[in-house]
């Protein structure tokens, strides 16, 4: 822990999907706790449909992706149908870039701010009259297709998940300071309809990811506190660090 630990006493709560080790070191290290109680499950949609997907990728000179899942559902499909894929890489996240990146792609292009909204505006300059398909989750907004046109291809789906909701409540109730960050609006539903009725939102300190998380927070009737710059869970936690006004 650090001498100067700006995250003391603090317990922070990711309702997101996924795990990242080294957001939790970065936690501990400062001072503060970090739990996981994940609100969404994601499951890849398998569909006869894969296979003529996959092999009408060469029509295409754009793939454009917005999150990890994605790139990790269209990696397993490639797994059972490997091809050859030669389209131009759009990615919207540092984490997605990366990700593609970890598997052997090249990234094109990636907006200077990670939504979709910025992203329709800036991608056009570039793509020019290409032909784009957008993978996708199910609960992807429209907005990339009604503005570019483009053709989609659901490659995973997200279900709310209510498993972890008692406990969730349980350790909100017994936390000092606690401090739970959003991803995305699909998280923020199921805690406005799953936990709120027990915990009011002034309870807890809110953070969120992304100009969009912080509209649904406040369509529920979140105060939110937190919401870096750069899109990311590492620009929250490093906002917590370096103060922020409650």
């Amino acid at each position: 822990m650090q001498n100067n630990a700006p995250l003391a006493g603090k317990t922070i709560y990711v309702t997101g999907t996924q795990k990242v080790q080294t957001i939790s070191e970065l936690v501990e290290r400062y001072g503060g706790e970090i739990k996981y109680f994940p609100l969404l499950a994601i499951q890849e949609c398998v569909t006869t449909e894969d296979a003529v997907w996959l092999q009408k990728l060469a029509i295409y000179d754009w793939l454009i992706f917005t999150s990890q899942n994605a790139v990790t559902s269209f990696i397993r499909k490639l797994e059972r149908n490997p091809i050859e894929v030669s389209c131009r890489i759009a990615a919207v996240g540092i984490k997605t870039k990366a990700e593609l990146e970890q598997h052997g792609f090249t990234v094109d292009f990636v907006p200077t701010i990670f939504s979709a909204d910025v992203f329709v505006k800036e991608f056009p300059q570039i793509a020019g009259d290409g032909r784009c398909l957008f993978l996708k989750g199910s609960l992807a907004k429209s907005t990339i297709r009604d503005v570019l046109h483009c053709d989609e291809w659901i490659v995973y789906e997200t279900v709310p998940l209510t498993t972890y909701v008692q406990a969730l409540e349980e350790s909100l109730l017994q936390a000092k300071e606690p401090i739970v960050i959003f991803a995305s609006p699909s998280a923020v539903q199921v805690y406005a309809q799953h936990v709120v009725p027990v915990i009011d939102w002034r309870f807890v300190t809110v953070a969120s990811i992304g100009h969009v998380t912080t509209a649904a927070l406040k369509e529920y009737g979140a105060q939110v506190a937190i919401q870096p710059h750069n899109y990311t869970m590492q620009a929250v936690i490093e906002q917590l660090i370096g103060g922020y006004k409650k």
